[in-house]
């Protein structure tokens, strides 16, 4: 059975704020990494002046990366106000809090006006958002004619995926509620975007997985006290997904998609 998904948002948001996180994760919660962020912000095509938003941006590394290889403005949308409060420190400090904002707000319905964003990035969280439908929906609703929107994500195969993968905590950690690259790219097109196109990137995930697995490793070395469990079940995790990864069953993928 599925969780709730006012269960998932809060597990999500939880999940996704503070030192933990980023102890976890690095600076970007996300396979690839920068040079994958910059990929992303080349294909959207956008120039000065423009108006992006980074959904699910998390701590705002993106959105600070994308403002300055672009010169465009950001506005980063989370649903954590942790997030948001560190994202807006961060970019005070980067000196670019006139050109990148956060606020706090949720994917399926974003707090954006009809067609006011000359483009969109959404990295590693349309696979933990309940209604994918809508949130396709909503990127179409908010950017502008002409204007695209850049998707990198966990994809899977979730009908091939061990029990492991398919709780709770797996859906937290992107995996179990995740899709084919084919049907996130369906998901864009029914939701009224034209898909330009797709890529594969299964290697960073799995270098991700090996970065994940060597600093839960090291927290059990160095001794964790009671949170050994916790280690103890994220190691499992990541194996679970490992092998799935090798298996075909996990990947990583782009979707590119314009608005007509």
């Amino acid at each position: 059975m599925s969780p709730a998904p006012a269960q998932v948002k809060s597990c999500c948001a939880a999940a996704y704020s503070g030192a933990t996180a980023r102890w976890l994760l690095g600076d970007s919660f996300h396979p690839g990494g920068a040079r994958l962020t910059s990929r992303l912000a080349s294909a959207l095509q956008v120039n000065t002046g423009d108006m992006v938003i980074d959904v699910a941006s998390g701590p705002g590394t993106s959105a600070l990366q994308v403002a300055k290889e672009t010169g465009c403005d950001v506005l980063g949308i989370d649903l954590s106000a942790e997030n948001v409060e560190d994202a807006t420190h961060a970019a005070s400090s980067a000196g670019l809090a006139e050109r990148v904002r956060f606020i706090q707000g949720d994917a399926e319905a974003l707090p954006v006006a009809d067609e006011s964003a000359d483009g969109a990035i959404c990295e590693c969280a349309l696979c933990t958002f309940p209604d994918k439908a809508m949130a396709a929906e909503q990127f179409t609703r908010v950017l502008r004619p002409g204007a695209r929107v850049a998707i990198s994500d966990i994809t899977a195969l979730p009908d091939q995926l061990p029990p492991e993968l398919t709780s709770l905590q797996a859906w937290v950690a992107c995996i179990a509620d995740a899709r084919p690259l084919e049907e996130i790219a369906s998901l864009l097109q029914d939701g009224g975007l034209i898909v330009e196109r797709t890529e594969r990137h299964d290697h960073e995930l799995g270098a991700m997985l090996a970065r994940v697995d060597a600093r839960l490793k090291a927290a059990r070395l160095i001794g964790a006290g009671m949170l050994y469990p916790q280690i103890a079940t994220g190691r499992e995790l990541v194996a679970a997904a490992q092998l799935a990864l090798a298996r075909g069953m996990l990947g990583y993928g782009v979707v590119i998609a314009r608005k007509p």
